[in-house]
């Protein structure tokens, strides 16, 4: 039997990520992206993806992916079983979305807004069904780490959270789910403690290979609070602690200088091929 098909909106790095790791699971993606040369570029970034996975062990290798559709438009997701919107972290930008896909999926289709920050509650005035409506937020790269945090909204259902939960099942990842607050468990932690690191690098007491080294060999952290934010996007580092910082008055939260010129100089990460590191290639 056909798997049922998954809408994904938004072809930047998260979404992209998101439909490899569901195309290598058997599942057939619809991706959808208005941005026409990205649109353009993403059937070969997910082919990246589907490499690079398989070459580390973390999609089987001998299953061929399932079909990968693109579009401009949502109008094809009518026959989706979930959707997810994985746009940029801007709440106007995702209650936009989310609001044309709950008019055209079939009613009760589960609503999944990938956000590393964002209430879901809030979200939730702008679709007619938030019953519908639940959060997600995977970790970057989606086919690597295997446990993603799921966020039941005050509003959300039983229906869709379990529908969610079976989705998540498919693909096989392990949900932690939590509740409904800004930047949730996993950000609300995360993201002050590099903006910490930043202030260190900033205020000139080590510099960013310094505090990496640091963080991993006394600390155990994995890879360093730098290189993780070179690895999530500074740009969606910032505007994830900008929504801390205005949904909670944390002065932690108030994003660095020195990131905020980072961003505005357009060095994003690992994405663009340079953040706080430098890169070989980029992945937008």
């Amino acid at each position: 039997m056909t798997a049922p098909r998954l809408a994904v909106v938004g072809a930047g790095v998260m979404g992209v990520g998101i439909a490899s790791l569901a195309l290598g699971h058997g599942v057939p993606v619809l991706l959808v992206e208005t941005d026409a040369s990205r649109l353009a570029g993403a059937p070969a970034r997910v082919h990246q993806h589907l490499r690079l996975a398989r070459l580390t062990g973390a999609l089987p290798a001998e299953e061929a992916p399932a079909r990968l559709a693109t579009s401009a438009s949502l109008a094809g997701a009518a026959d989706a079983a979930a959707v997810v919107e994985a746009v940029t972290e801007n709440g106007a930008c995702k209650a936009e979305v989310l609001s044309e896909a709950a008019m055209i999926v079939a009613p009760g289709t589960p609503l999944i807004s990938n956000t590393s920050s964002i209430p879901i509650d809030e979200l939730a005035d702008s679709v007619s069904c938030p019953e519908s409506l639940l959060g997600t937020h995977f970790m970057n790269p989606p086919y690597l780490i295997p446990t993603v945090e799921v966020i039941r909204g005050k509003r959300t259902g039983e229906l869709a959270l379990a529908a969610a939960l079976r989705l998540l099942s498919a693909l096989k990842r392990t949900p932690v789910v939590v509740g409904d607050t800004p930047g949730f468990v996993t950000s609300r932690i995360l993201h002050p403690m590099i903006n910490d690191a930043v202030r260190v690098v900033e205020s000139g007491t080590a510099t960013a290979e310094e505090v990496d080294a640091l963080l991993q060999g006394c600390l155990g952290h994995r890879t360093g609070p730098l290189r993780t934010a070179d690895l999530i996007g500074l740009d969606n580092l910032l505007d994830s602690l900008r929504v801390l910082h205005e949904r909670t008055g944390d002065e932690g939260c108030r994003p660095t200088a020195l990131l905020v010129d980072k961003v505005e100089a357009g060095h994003l990460g690992r994405k663009t091929g340079r953040g706080f590191y430098e890169y070989g290639e980029t992945l937008l």
